[in-house]
């Protein structure tokens, strides 16, 4: 029974540290708030594993980890970069742009669970805990990025989201059965390094998460650009045929 439990315990620990950012975040403590939000990424990208390492797969499992994923990486990197950045904007224009990314957020999530046929090893769109990631660590560059580019960010970041953009899954990635009681330690260490430097860490973690974001933006203009070349010479070839048998 305690067995079958520890993948939905890790999700609630991840719903907990959203939770502890938003109240972070209140309390004039940004650098912090922004490492729990990657904390909870860790927790989140561990529970999936565990639960299939364990064979103890669940469709409450499922639900518990898309509602807890929008309370940490939806609503509480929305509120860091709101009460970092945001305030001193027009209320009305900060108060849309907040409320679009975790929105953006719930959609993309619920689009994943219904949507069946995804390319093997590929997310579509921007999956929102890399997305609440890039927000939550942004927030924190607020004194050397001007504020409207943190605006733009916050849009961008939510149209990925809900955009038909791939990003490669990297969830599928499996935790050997032996392996999984050390999660616990390095959970405690990831904590332990979060409380002591939150700043420094944050800033950190937010170059890889930023070049994630960007990876699948680039392949998929990539794709673009291929298809739109095999179109044209599609186009060509057909022209060139009716010129040599006019000649």
């Amino acid at each position: 029974m305690i067995t079958k439990s520890i993948p939905s315990l890790l999700t609630v620990g991840n719903l907990f540290l959203g939770i502890v950012a938003i109240i972070l975040i209140f309390n004039d403590k940004p650098e912090t708030a922004a490492m729990m939000v990657i904390i909870a990424m860790l927790l989140d990208g561990v529970d999936g594993r565990v639960a299939r390492a364990l064979n103890v797969q669940s469709e409450f499992g499922k639900e518990l980890d898309s509602l807890s994923d929008v309370i940490s990486f939806g609503v509480a990197p929305a509120f860091i970069m709101y009460v970092v950045a945001f305030q001193e904007l027009t209320p009305t224009l900060a108060w849309i742009i907040t409320a679009l990314f975790p929105i953006c957020g719930a959609l993309r999530l619920a689009r994943f669970n219904v949507v069946s046929s995804v390319a093997p090893g590929y997310f579509i769109g921007l999956p929102i805990p890399a997305a609440g990631g890039v927000l939550a660590t942004l927030a924190l560059f607020k004194d050397e990025i001007p504020v409207s580019v943190l605006l733009g960010s916050t849009l961008v970041l939510s149209v990925l989201m809900v955009s038909t953009v791939k990003y490669p899954n990297f969830k599928k990635i499996g935790i050997p059965k032996s392996a999984i009681w050390v999660i616990p330690g390095i959970v405690i260490v990831a904590i332990v390094l979060g409380v002591l430097f939150p700043g420094h860490l944050s800033k950190i973690i937010f170059v890889p998460l930023l070049l994630y974001a960007l990876y699948g933006l680039k392949k998929n203009v990539d794709r673009r650009l291929k298809k739109r070349n095999r179109k044209r010479r599609g186009q060509e070839l057909p022209d060139e045929a009716k010129s040599e048998t006019s000649a």
